[in-house]
């Protein structure tokens, strides 16, 4: 994994417009190279209930969570709020999946849903809409 491409923080939405490159080990995004999606929402559904299945919701969309043997060993619930980062795979037909190394649960932060929103528009204002733009 290339370190030197930052995680980008974005909405599920913004997935569905993200591309395969001809590097395996990346997406593009408009003229955004990603290795890293950086995301937050709601975990909807419990994983001992799901049989160890994860889906986190943004409000924007759904994504699927493919957790390491640390991270599964947690005590994850349904309705908690949490930033996730990990690698993004596209998968046809089915619900997007990241294979996340790092996850935080952030449900006692108040204002957490509403100022995620924020960091995302002012990131996607300052560093990615030119580079989407331009290969728009």
């Amino acid at each position: 994994m290339d370190y030197s491409l930052a995680a980008v923080k974005m909405l599920i939405s913004q997935l569905r417009d993200a591309k395969p490159t001809p590097s395996q080990n990346a997406t593009a995004l408009g003229g955004v190279l990603f290795q890293r999606a950086w995301l937050q929402g709601v975990l909807v559904s419990d994983p001992v209930i799901s049989g160890g299945r994860m889906v986190l919701d943004d409000g924007t969309g759904l994504v699927e969570l493919s957790l390491s043997n640390d991270f599964a060993l947690r005590q994850w619930k349904s309705g908690m709020y949490l930033m996730v980062v990990g690698v993004y795979h596209i998968r046809t037909g089915d619900m997007p999946l990241l294979k996340v190394h790092k996850m935080v649960d952030l449900s006692g932060r108040p204002d957490r849903e509403a100022m995620w929103y924020l960091e995302v528009m002012d990131a996607y204002r300052l560093f990615y809409e030119p580079l989407i733009q331009e290969f728009s």
